[in-house]
C-alpha cells in the first residue's frame, strides 16, 4: 500500500464528475486501480472511492485541484491514516473481545488498539495477556454524569479513529455520544425491537425464530438506531434449544463486527445521513 493513492470524496452530484475526477488523478500521473462510485439521487449526493498506483508529487495540490473543480464543499481525503487506532469498551462477555484481540495479535485487523475499556474488571487479565493497556471504570455508586465523565477522560488521550462497543451493555447519553460523533461503533443481536430486555434468546426460542442474526452500526442518540454498517442472518431450525441459539449468536456477533472494523478501517465506509455508502 505505500506505493499506492487512496481518494475519497463526497459531494453535491453533478454531470461529469466521474470524467473530471479521472482527468485530474491521470494529470498529476497516477494510474486509477479501482474507483467505485454511488449517485444517491434523492439527495443528489455523490460518492467515490479511487485507489491509485503511485503517489502525487504534491498531495496539497492534487488536493486543491480536485477541491476547484469539484462542487462547492466538496469532502476531499487523500491517504488517510492506513492504521487506525481503536478503543474498545466491554463489560463482562468475552466472545467479541477475544475475536478482535485475536486479529489484532495477528496482525489482520489493519488497526492498532490502544486500550480496552470496561465497566468490570473481568476481562481484565484476558486482555493484559495480549499486552494491551486496561482501565476498569466503574459505574457502580456513580451517576450517569460521572461515570460517563470519567470513562471520556480515560478514552480521549488515546484519541481513537472509533471506540468499539464490543458487548459494552451501559446505554450512552446524547452528551457522551456528542463528544465522539461518528466514531462509536457498536453490535446487537437481531432480535431488537421484538424481543427487548433480558433473555432474548430465550425469548426467541419460545416464539420458535427461524433467523437469528447482528448487525453492526454506529451509535447515535436513538438507542441501536444508527446508521448500519454490516449486518449477517442465519437460518434455524426446531433443534436449536437456548444455549446452542446464544452461541449461534456469539459466533455471527463475532463475524459482523469484525467485518464492519475492516470495512472502517480500509475506509470504505461513508456516512450519508442515517445510511451508510459501503464499498465492499
Amino acid at each position: 500500500m505505500n506505493n499506492q493513492t487512496l481518494i475519497l470524496i463526497q459531494c453535491q452530484d453533478a454531470v461529469g464528475l466521474v470524467a473530471s475526477v479521472a482527468h485530474i488523478i491521470a494529470k498529476h500521473h497516477l494510474n486509477i486501480v479501482t474507483m467505485r462510485e454511488f449517485v444517491d439521487e434523492e439527495n443528489h449526493k455523490f460518492f467515490v472511492r479511487v485507489v491509485c498506483s503511485g503517489v502525487p508529487a504534491a498531495t496539497a495540490l492534487l488536493q486543491q485541484d480536485l477541491e476547484e473543480n469539484l462542487p462547492a464543499r466538496a469532502q476531499v481525503s487523500i491517504n488517510p491514516a492506513r492504521e487506525k487506532k481503536l478503543v474498545i469498551l466491554v463489560t463482562k462477555e468475552h466472545h467479541c473481545l477475544a475475536d478482535i484481540l485475536v486479529r489484532h495479535f495477528f496482525k489482520t485487523l489493519n488497526a492498532s488498539i490502544k486500550a480496552v475499556v470496561g465497566n468490570y474488571d473481568t476481562l481484565q487479565e484476558f486482555t493484559e495477556k495480549f499486552d494491551i493497556p486496561y482501565h476498569c471504570v466503574s459505574h457502580e455508586n456513580k451517576s450517569k454524569e460521572e461515570f460517563e465523565q470519567e470513562l471520556a477522560d480515560t478514552i480521549m488521550p488515546y484519541q481513537p479513529d472509533y471506540i468499539v462497543l464490543a458487548k459494552f451493555m451501559r446505554i450512552l447519553s446524547p452528551a457522551f455520544v456528542a463528544k465522539f460523533e461518528n466514531k462509536l461503533i457498536n453490535i446487537h443481536h437481531s432480535f431488537l425491537p421484538a424481543f427487548i430486555g433480558a433473555n432474548p434468546y430465550r425469548q426467541a426460542y419460545k416464539r420458535g425464530v427461524k433467523i437469528i442474526g447482528a448487525t453492526a452500526h454506529y451509535v447515535t442518540n436513538d438507542l441501536d438506531e444508527g446508521p448500519i454498517i454490516v449486518q449477517r442472518t442465519k437460518s434455524i431450525n426446531h433443534s436449536y434449544d437456548v444455549p446452542n441459539l446464544v452461541t449461534a449468536g456469539k459466533e455471527i456477533e463475532k463475524a459482523v463486527l469484525s467485518h464492519a472494523i475492516h470495512l472502517l478501517t480500509e475506509d470504505r465506509v461513508m456516512l450519508q445521513g442515517n445510511k451508510t455508502i459501503v464499498f465492499e
